[in-house]
């Protein structure tokens, strides 16, 4: 096949087909593409990146890794990082530099490499990424600490680690010069790529920030501009682009008051295209005599990095935490190195190879082993592991609420008083923020955007309402986790449509999955009755006032919402329930203010406005 634009085309489908396949599975992308790259690379001959691209294949891994790790660097939250405690900073920290001492020596005993080829490889391999990490954890479900900082880690580190080996690689190119240039050359890419990142960076933060870049222009503008800056700082200082995006990024992301979210996300879906076909076409390049050339000296690196690096870093970068041996061991073990290595080393490669550096060319096989080991031994047994040291959660029971109204927010407060772990996820701030005054969990924005899959923890997620007034988002995140969840695990509230035209009814399908609560429970109904002064109130059952009384006492202004069996399991009341309330169990229903008769009735003392679960739930 030689026609280029149908090579390209099938790269980019297969690409899909791949994250498509890795999502259906459970498992991560990289898997999948890397063996397609190699199929259709070395094993068949059908796809020669470098035919196929010529002069322009370097430029445009060049300018991929560029988008990649600007991206990257765009969520490194200063604040973010101390607030997730101190082994997520020590790890991102300490841990680099341990992982990057270990693996710099084992490199240069164990593959013969120079001092200078083994730091950048010992840099590179320093990164793991969520792009790996996330669908590890959704399998593995270790204990929620464990996978916040697994989680956290992957994303901090990935701009550290490339940051760290763009220094080196840096400073392997300055020293090509006589050694009373070096400082210079290499302080010249220091002083071009750290001043041209803060000076771009903090004016494109101003602009977003006054509103300077119409709207509809903020994605493409900061797309054009940070590969502007990327082309101008390398014109400057050579190669000192892929340093000027990485503070660029940083900048912008410790600006206050900018809504970095949208470019976040549009930059996601441009990561996730390039990472696939890229990773498709860096792995068509690999040589497998190359990598079974490396040796047994290969084996030991790995087993260096894996035994002896990764448990140094966590037990190091864990002092004075509440850790247990057992909750370090797990972290230990689970490291799995991701698409940032692939793609920084390939880069690399190329470039150190045009500037006569021979050794360049098994850099890249040795980094591809580092990820396939991990990866699939990881991914492999991981689970076991979990299990082995009794640090598995069990089925995820957490909820997620679509929707962080006022009614939602009452809600989720009702469920979190009852022991039930909540996270509200709304693409408007102003009720987001409303949640985390609550000190509710909120998440702004998409949650079945790929940014909410690398920053919130699904793997404790069991159930979800869809209960905002999106309508044209709702059916999306309903089918994205019913998706991920299975069927019965998604529902939404009803819409008591009364408009019976064609084009305004719903699927039949999806009217199904909304049956939450009954069918009068609209998002209209609930945020009227929450404006009149309806709150929720918790009932108790019990010999004196059983189901029958609760029903004569509320009739007419309340209805319930979801119940407490004697054994503390919740239950959610839908147009389907089919559980039956009895002594001992709780209600919890959303109320309306009690009229002049209902005033006069008589409570009995059955009847609690605020109870607490039992102690055995």
């Amino acid at each position: 096949m030689s026609d280029p634009v149908i090579l390209l085309v099938s790269v980019g489908l297969a690409s899909i087909a791949c994250q498509l396949l890795a999502h259906k599975l459970r498992i991560p992308a990289i898997l999948p593409l890397l063996i397609l790259g190699i199929l259709v690379g070395p094993v068949f001959g059908l796809l020669d990146p470098d035919a196929l691209f010529g002069d322009l294949l370097f430029p445009l891994i060049s300018i991929s890794v560029a988008i990649i790790l600007f991206e990257g660097s765009l969520t490194l939250k200063l604040k973010e990082m101390a607030e997730h405690g101190s082994v997520v900073r020590n790890l991102c920290t300490v841990g680099t530099v341990i992982t990057w001492l270990v693996a710099t020596p084992a490199a240069h005993y164990g593959l013969g490499f120079s001092w200078q080829m083994s730091a950048l490889f010992g840099a590179i391999v320093t990164v793991t990424g969520p792009t790996v990490i996330v669908p590890m954890l959704r399998s593995v479900r270790p204990a929620k600490k464990i996978a916040d900082i697994l989680r956290w880690e992957g994303i901090i580190i990935d701009p550290i680690g490339a940051l760290l080996a763009v220094l080196v690689y840096e400073f392997i190119i300055s020293v090509q010069d006589a050694w009373t240039h070096t400082l210079a050359v290499f302080g010249l890419t220091l002083a071009v790529g750290l001043g041209f990142g803060l000076l771009i960076g903090f004016s494109l933060g101003w602009l977003l920030k006054k509103r300077l870049i119409p709207h509809y222009l903020e994605n493409t503008a900061v797309l054009t501009l940070m590969l502007g800056a990327f082309a101008f700082s390398n014109h400057i200082a050579h190669e000192s682009g892929l340093l000027t995006v990485t503070i660029m990024g940083m900048v912008m992301a410790n600006m206050k008051n900018i809504d970095l979210d949208p470019i976040i996300e549009f930059k996601e879906t441009l990561s996730v295209l390039l990472i696939s076909g890229l990773f498709i076409l860096l792995a068509a390049r690999l040589n497998i005599d190359a990598i079974t050339n490396l040796g047994l000296g290969s084996i030991l690196v790995l087993l260096a990095i894996m035994f002896i690096a990764r448990p140094i870093a966590v037990f190091v970068s864990s002092l004075g935490s509440e850790l247990t041996l057992k909750d370090k061991a797990l972290l230990s073990w689970i490291a799995p190195r991701g698409i940032v290595a692939a793609a920084v080393s390939s880069l690399f490669a190329i470039k150190l190879e045009s500037n006569g550096f021979d050794e360049a060319s098994a850099l890249v096989p040795m980094v591809f082993l580092v990820i396939i080991v991990t990866v699939v031994l990881q991914s492999l047994s991981s689970v076991k592991v979990a299990k082995l040291l009794k640090l598995r959660s069990p089925s995820a029971t957490g909820i997620l609420i679509f929707g962080a109204n006022e009614f939602n927010r009452r809600f989720a407060k009702a469920l979190k008083e009852h022991g039930i772990s909540v996270t509200l996820a709304d693409t408007n701030w102003d009720s987001v923020s409303k949640a985390r005054m609550d000190n509710l969990n909120a998440y702004f924005g998409n949650p079945s955007s790929a940014h909410a899959e690398n920053v919130l923890d699904f793997s404790t997620i069991g159930r979800v309402l869809v209960m905002s007034p999106y309508r044209q988002l709702n059916p999306v995140v309903t089918y994205h986790f019913e998706y991920l969840l299975g069927k019965g695990h998604v529902i939404g509230l009803s819409h008591a449509e009364q408009d019976q035209r064609a084009s305004h009814k719903i699927a039949q399908a999806y009217a199904e999955r909304l049956c939450l609560f009954e069918k009068s429970a609209t998002y209209g109904r609930l945020a009227s009755m929450t404006a009149r002064g309806a709150v929720i109130k918790t009932t108790r059952l019990g010999d004196n006032f059983d189901l029958n009384s609760y029903e004569s006492l509320y009739k007419g202004r309340s209805f319930p919402l979801c119940a407490f069996d004697s054994h503390g399991k919740m239950h959610l009341y839908t147009t389907q329930r089919n559980f039956q309330p009895s002594s001992g169990w709780l209600i919890v229903s959303l109320v309306e203010p009690e009229s002049e008769v209902s005033k006069q009735l008589p409570v009995t003392d059955d009847l609690k406005s605020t109870v607490s679960l039992p102690k055995d739930a």
